[in-house]
């Protein structure tokens, strides 16, 4: 069945393709810069989920039934914590659809050394689209962490 692909052309097309080093070098270097950039974005990930976990803790804790009704203080902070896991998941969110944006990016350039499609505008959109999407959930992230320093009490 191999041989028959082989015969066929499409696979003998595909192979001389990437039969060349250099060609593929350049795609596994045009691939560095997003994946770098996706490490990037991992590390801010991990910084957002410590934050949103210990906010999780903090208003299951809080919501616990306790001996007595709830304070006056007690629902403000309940509320201010909400407030602060919606901004923190929501700049999840817009992360974790950068790196897979980017994710998509380092495929389609991998890929690049294996088409003849002129490729670079959708490597660009791509990029604009990671950016953005980055640059949106690091915008909530501030929110949320600006949030935190104002504390429950802060001029909202």
């Amino acid at each position: 069945m191999i041989l028959d692909l082989l015969n066929a052309g499409i696979a003998a097309d595909i192979l001389e393709r990437t039969a060349s080093t250099p060609r593929v070098q350049q795609a596994v270097e045009l691939s560095l810069a997003p994946a770098f950039l996706l490490v990037a974005i991992g590390s801010i990930m991990n910084v957002m989920m410590a934050r949103l976990i210990w906010l999780a803790g903090r208003i299951e804790r809080l919501a616990e039934p306790i001996e007595g009704a709830c304070s006056v203080s007690h629902a403000a902070e309940l509320a201010w914590l909400r407030t602060r896991r919606r901004f923190a998941r929501i700049a999840i969110k817009f992360s974790t659809a950068a790196a897979v944006v980017i994710s998509v990016e380092i495929a389609v350039l991998f890929l690049s050394a294996y088409i003849e499609a002129r490729i670079g505008t959708v490597v660009a959109v791509l990029w604009v689209a990671t950016i953005a999407l980055l640059i949106t959930g690091l915008g909530y992230f501030l929110r949320e962490t600006l949030l935190a320093a104002d504390g429950p009490k802060g001029d909202r």
